[in-house]
């Protein structure tokens, strides 16, 4: 048995070092873990052996009383549920107290997407030749060619361009890499960015090593992306409210599937851990069939 401050330290090194977690991921487990150790000590309790499953029915029942989000409950829930078994693996508690629980269930949205019309608006209305339009055509080629999280297209350095294969490099998910193909398109844009602009914005700095930067010469951040494609989206004459980085990713996994990509494909480009999780789109290639079959089936 073990002081619950204790309990959340041990866990917290026991995530960082073993598991290998990204640093948000991190960060979300630690404030669930946080919040469900406060619950603990106003019901009285101040060490690992004073917790019983009604605390931890007590706290997932407070959690959708408060009308959280089904996906912020299920997080919490995997959160609680790995601290609980940690106590148990190293002796703080004599039971798991989260055995047996059922996660909440997640109502899974279907994700937002531009038609095929749209995007190409929005990618080719960037057309200029001047160092900035290079950068954010080939930016945007990046995002919506390769489905990129804009968490990689910021980190990619030039050396993850393999231009000979045709690839890309990406860091996903906890430091996870993968090669993503290259379509021509494409490619074509990230010739012309590193051929004539890329180092006006490094600045004659040849230790510079990352892809893409701003007019101020350092990395892009996750909001100077979403600023950046906000502005072009304006600019092309589509609602800026209906496009985000990962928007693209969206179109990308989305109009791959309708010209008949296999599933499986997609979710190694996307860096999807399971196929779960790119079988979303799945569905909303079934929404469009749906609605083709109303509009045109004789007996729809």
């Amino acid at each position: 048995m073990a002081s619950l401050k204790e309990c959340e330290e041990s866990f917290a090194a026991w995530l960082a070092l073993e598991r290998g977690l990204a640093p948000k991921t991190l960060e979300a487990y630690g404030r669930d873990v946080r919040f469900f150790v406060k619950f603990l000590v106003g019901r009285g309790h101040a060490a690992s052996g004073d917790i019983v499953r009604d605390d931890v029915a007590a706290y997932l029942e407070q959690l959708r009383a408060k009308r959280q989000r089904a996906s912020s409950r299920a997080r919490a829930f995997v959160s609680i549920r790995e601290f609980l078994r940690h106590l148990k693996t190293e002796g703080y508690a004599a039971k798991d107290m989260g055995d047996g629980f059922d996660a909440p269930k997640k109502n899974r949205a279907l994700p937002r997407v531009l038609d095929e019309a749209t995007m190409r608006r929005l990618v080719e209305g960037v057309s200029g030749e001047d160092p900035r339009d290079l950068r954010d055509r080939a930016m945007l080629e990046l995002l919506y060619g390769c489905g990129l999280r804009v968490s990689e297209l910021c980190s990619i350095e030039v050396r993850d361009i393999v231009t000979d294969a045709g690839l890309v490099r990406c860091r996903g998910k906890g430091s996870k890499e993968r090669l993503v193909p290259l379509g021509s398109v494409c490619a074509h844009a990230l010739e012309r960015y590193l051929a004539s602009a890329r180092d006006v914005f490094a600045r004659g700095r040849a230790d510079e090593r990352r892809l893409f930067l701003t007019r101020l010469g350092s990395a892009f951040t996750r909001m100077g992306v979403f600023k950046m494609l906000r502005e072009r989206a304006a600019t092309a004459g589509v609602d800026p409210a209906r496009v985000s980085p990962h928007v693209l990713r969206h179109c990308f996994a989305t109009h791959m599937l309708q010209h008949g990509a296999d599933v499986r494909a997609i979710q190694e480009m996307l860096g999807h851990a399971s196929i779960g999780t790119t079988q979303i789109y799945t569905h909303v290639d079934q929404a469009r069939l749906g609605s083709v079959h109303s509009r045109h089936h004789p007996r729809a």
